[in-house]
């Protein structure tokens, strides 16, 4: 701060300088008000994602998460492994009571954002056939404690959305169920391969319809949060394009739309970011459980090419290299410049890539 004697120094002494030293004070508060108000109304709000978190593992990417602030977090299924072959749902009970140990306790201070994938609906690989599914719907609930008020009690499916109003930023959650409707696929474990058959079906035609009405609300940021990959097609798991016909009509649908649009997604136990033409997709999987080809990798001076062609992914849409170890998504939204930066991010909590959108 600027002492009398300093101003002395500059401008003299005597009467006539009182003028210019009003002057420099007065610039000196007017740019200080001018920060401050910058910095007040500057508003970055944080979401974080992440799916494919075994109960049974430990989980030490919790500390890089909590490092980075996030005012929400967003789990993308597989939020435990308590599928079982028969359908039977007593594992997956004692997952949610196990899991209900192992995650931290700072998330109950945040907003939580879920939806299930096949190993939290009951049954590998599952869809609409499966015999449990209502029951298993109402376990999801009672774990992540949905209250009963929630149209998630009362109707069938996880299907659902909402808004995060910040500082009248408004983005959309449009949040799917791709389990409780799905038909079946094309055999009963992978490889599988696309069904042509318009009549088949990942949401049902009630999520449909709901989902085209859910687009139309006024937001400025809309975020689809899908279990299984939409934009990927090069690999032979579980994906949208299983169903070429319902992956060409979410993307027509997405097109179609006016806002900024982001799809994020899980399930694959790799990251990566995908891109066609203005739609993106960030893919984040998995928080603690790589696939056996990414941990055998770690403990080993030379990789195989049995193991080496399981890390590696080709895709025409991919714009980064996947990621075959455990991570993070971020979503960094400035609600002065209405900016989105979206990053995936390592165990420590390190960037592998960001993407501004």
């Amino acid at each position: 701060m600027l002492q009398n004697q300093d101003l002395e120094k500059l401008f003299g002494s005597g009467a006539e300088q009182t003028t210019q030293k009003q002057m420099l004070l007065k610039k000196i508060i007017f740019i200080f008000c001018i920060t401050a108000s910058s910095l007040a109304y500057t508003k970055e709000y944080i979401i974080g994602f992440g799916s494919c978190i075994d109960q049974n593992y430990s989980q030490p990417i919790w500390a890089s998460i909590k490092d980075k602030n996030v005012d929400t977090f967003m789990f993308l299924g597989d939020n435990v492994y308590g599928d079982h072959p028969s359908g039977d749902l007593h594992k997956l009970k004692k997952s949610y009571l196990n899991q209900s140990h192992k995650l931290p306790k700072w998330l109950k201070n945040k907003k939580v954002i879920s939806i299930w994938d096949d190993h939290d609906y009951g049954i590998n690989d599952g869809g609409g056939d499966f015999k449990n599914k209502r029951e298993s719907q109402r376990l999801f609930l009672d774990f992540w404690d949905i209250p009963n008020s929630d149209i998630r009690h009362s109707r069938d499916g996880l299907y659902f959305n909402e808004f995060i109003d910040i500082d009248g930023f408004k983005i959309n959650l449009v949040v799917l169920d791709t389990r409780f409707f799905r038909s079946k696929l094309s055999s009963d474990r992978s490889p599988y391969k696309p069904i042509n058959n318009p009549d088949t079906t990942i949401l049902g035609d009630d999520q449909w319809s709901w989902f085209k009405e859910a687009l139309e609300q006024k937001s400025d940021l809309i975020l689809v949060l899908s279990s299984i990959q939409v934009l990927a097609t090069n690999h032979v798991f579980e994906k949208w394009g299983l169903f070429p016909h319902e992956r060409s009509r979410i993307i027509s649908l997405l097109d179609s739309i006016q806002t900024k649009s982001l799809i994020i997604s899980g399930d694959r136990h790799k990251g990566g970011l995908y891109k066609k033409e203005s739609l993106v997709e960030l893919t984040s999987s998995s928080l603690n459980k790589p696939t056996t080809a990414a941990r055998i990798s770690k403990t080993l001076k030379y990789i195989p090419k049995s193991i080496r062609d399981q890390l590696i992914e080709t895709d025409e849409l991919l714009t980064e290299d996947i990621y075959n170890y455990e991570n993070f998504g971020l979503i960094k939204i400035n609600t002065q410049s209405k900016e989105v930066e979206i990053s995936l991010n390592d165990i420590n909590g390190d960037q592998i890539f960001s993407s501004k959108i």
